[in-house]
């Protein structure tokens, strides 16, 4: 089973490349399942559920999202309604929508399981203890894909090391940093700190320079527009053997325009 893993996608640019290169690999047989990180689609802020289906119909599988989860008021209401997408895990048990799935491929089941990190972030539930719980529940013999939204790189090591040799991959997301770490660790689980960012490559995390440099340079509010321009798709790689559920391969990936809307090449 070969899976593509994606960074936070940012945008329309961010949207455009990731349909474009899941249209390919879908085409080429590269890839048989397609997760990826979408709290920022909605202008860079969120998903609405017209998003959400669209991202879908590209060839998204599993969408997941974090701390932006709620940037757009209408997924409140409609959260519910929306299969295969899911938020973190360890928001409070009332809160919509649902922590993890179980998503029936042609290749059999696979769990995909969304947390968010605490260190440096708003206070929510401790991820630890949420995935614990969580792994009780689930059966054995199912590839289990935890997207590990964080900012502390310790945090997500740390995730990493606790989960090891219990699921099949734990991938770092929300920095928009693609990190150069993709191993599998001691016990078999493959590991990333950061998967990167799906959108306008000459951009400060997707948003636009000038006015990101206005925001640190001025100190005051500024209203942080999606970077338009040339984008990439960043993230990993992993292919689980049929027979035994192990990984037999993982790293991470980056794909990018030519030009806006153009042709993909792989770097």
């Amino acid at each position: 089973m070969k899976i593509l893993i994606v960074g936070d996608m940012v945008g329309s640019p961010g949207r455009r490349v990731f349909k474009n290169v899941v249209a390919k690999l879908r085409t080429t047989g590269d890839v048989h399942l397609v997760i990826a990180n979408a709290e920022n689609v909605a202008a860079g802020n969120g998903i609405t559920r017209a998003l959400a289906d669209e991202l879908f119909k590209a060839g998204a599988d599993v969408l997941t999202m974090g701390d932006h989860v709620w940037g757009q008021r209408e997924l409140e209401g409609c959260i519910d309604q929306i299969d295969n997408l899911v938020r973190p895990l360890n928001f409070p048990d009332s809160t919509p929508g649902k922590g993890y799935v179980v998503f029936q491929s042609s290749f059999g089941a696979v769990a995909v399981v969304n947390l968010q990190g605490r260190v440096f972030m708003n206070p929510i539930d401790c991820p630890f203890r949420a995935i614990d719980r969580l792994l009780d529940t689930l059966p054995r013999n199912i590839p289990v894909i935890v997207d590990f939204h964080a900012e502390a790189t310790s945090e997500k090591i740390a995730m990493g090391y606790h989960l090891d040799g219990r699921v099949t991959a734990v991938v770092g997301t929300h920095t928009h940093v693609q990190t150069s770490d993709a191993r599998v660790l001691p016990g078999g689980t493959a590991y990333l700190t950061d998967l990167g960012m799906t959108g306008t490559v000459r951009s400060v995390l997707g948003r636009d320079p000038a006015a990101v440099l206005k925001k640190f340079k001025s100190g005051m509010p500024v209203r942080l527009e999606v970077a338009k321009g040339t984008a990439a798709l960043e993230g990993a790689l992993l292919e689980i053997d049929r027979t035994s559920g192990a990984v037999s391969s993982f790293k991470s990936c980056r794909y990018q325009e030519k030009e806006p809307g153009g042709e993909i090449f792989t770097l």
